[in-house]
């Protein structure tokens, strides 16, 4: 009885169906001609919304990007420490680096030497400044390979490391070049990865917006790779503590022009990270 009541609803409730979709069936042509009319439409909207036009470049990022008033060329090194050895890499680095830093025979410069507070843990990330670009860094890797210490120095450095990179930057024009500082100082260095294409819309965006984050001078340096990673942005800013971050970046929001910064910068950005550093003891930037 059950199952003889549910095959009459079913098939009255099919039978209403057909009847309402009746008048659809009427004009085939017009249904395929709607559907096919829309898709294009419908398909040309949503990729107006997730796919950027990248104008075709006339000349190289180091060349629109970089400073011409300069030829410097920067080395950032990540060095991840075994956990038992930080304090001993930490030792050795502050022994060695810094005569390198004050030999005049060679042509480079350390920015700032720090270990990572937050983010990847047990790190160091070291930062150098080769004054005369690729020939600077040819001249001073020649001459550290005859460099004994420093020859001793990287034998018990490799026993302490559990990996290690770098990456061959140059500064953006519109960013200050980093010069010492005194502290104590905290150091955020957010690093972005950008899609393709995408970095001369970068560096146009944050040429207009480097103003609204120079009130406290935490600007310390931005750079952008050539190198290594492609297509990465490193920005490198100094805080007096972590409150005084949280208070800065929150102000930049008050200055008109700057959540429009953020609106148009963000779609480039493919993946981004913050590390907060404390300097060592023997870094020019405290």
């Amino acid at each position: 009885m059950a199952a003889r009541v549910l095959r009459a609803r079913g098939a009255a409730w099919a039978g209403g169906l057909l009847r309402r979709a009746a008048p659809c069936t009427l004009l085939p042509g017009l249904r395929r001609l709607t559907s096919s009319n829309s898709r294009p439409r419908e398909d040309s909207w949503l990729k107006s919304l997730f796919v950027r036009k990248v104008d075709p470049r006339k000349d190289a990022h180091s060349n629109l990007l970089a400073k011409k008033e300069t030829s410097s060329l920067y080395k950032l090194q990540f060095h991840n420490v075994k956990p038992e050895c930080l304090e001993a890499y930490n030792k050795i680095c502050q022994e060695v680096l810094p005569k390198i830093h004050e030999d005049k025979h060679y042509p480079c410069t350390l920015v700032g030497t720090w270990n990572t507070w937050y983010g990847e843990q047990d790190q160091a990330v070291h930062l150098w400044r080769y004054e005369g670009g690729y020939p600077a860094l040819t001249e001073v890797m020649n001459k550290l390979r005859g460099n004994q210490e420093f020859v001793e120095f990287r034998k018990a450095r490799s026993n302490m490391l559990l990996s290690r990179k770098n990456q061959l930057l140059l500064e953006f024009s519109f960013w200050n070049e980093p010069v010492p500082r005194s502290g104590p100082n905290i150091y955020e260095l957010r690093s972005y990865q950008l899609r393709p294409g995408t970095m001369i819309e970068w560096g146009n965006y944050w040429a207009r917006a480097i103003r609204f984050r120079q009130d406290s001078n935490e600007a310390v340096g931005g750079f952008f790779s050539q190198i290594g990673q492609l297509y990465m942005v490193h920005h490198l800013w100094a805080y007096k503590d972590l409150q005084t971050r949280e208070d800065i970046r929150n102000a930049a929001w008050h200055k008109h022009g700057w959540e429009e910064l953020v609106y148009y910068t963000v779609p480039l950005i493919q993946e981004m990270e913050s590390r907060i550093m404390i300097p060592q003891k023997t870094s020019p930037l405290q």
